[in-house]
């Protein structure tokens, strides 16, 4: 017995307002606040009524790819910038210790790898 997927199409709503670059210009306005894809999205759930921004065929971290750096490059900076602090005013945490070791590692790997397909 084989399952198969069920593919749907979204259709945008009839009560929603916004086209596809009115859609781009706010995630790139509140990727310049500083927020990730994460917040990004709940925020055009939350405050703009956008449901799913898959609905004009587009991806939030497509957008931001082209404008801004890797978001998961920037989300592991800022992960490895709290666990540093942490790990400074409580050296005995060893499960910190550890954990710094690890986002290191993950930050090297994925810099690395966008630096070779940049190219």
């Amino acid at each position: 017995m084989t399952k198969t997927k069920k593919t749907q199409e979204l259709e945008k709503p009839i009560w929603l307002k916004y086209t596809k670059q009115e859609v781009t210009a706010i995630i790139l306005k509140l990727a310049n606040k500083g927020l990730t894809a994460e917040k990004i999205g709940l925020t055009l759930r939350d405050q703009y009524g956008i449901p799913n921004v898959k609905i004009y065929g587009i991806k939030i971290k497509e957008v931001l790819k082209d404008k801004f750096q890797e978001p998961t490059v920037i989300n592991l900076e800022n992960k490895l910038n709290k666990i540093i602090n942490h790990y400074k005013k409580n050296k005995q945490d060893k499960k910190s210790e550890r954990s710094l070791i690890i986002n290191k590692a993950k930050l090297k790997k994925r810099s690395e790898y966008h630096k070779k397909n940049k190219k």
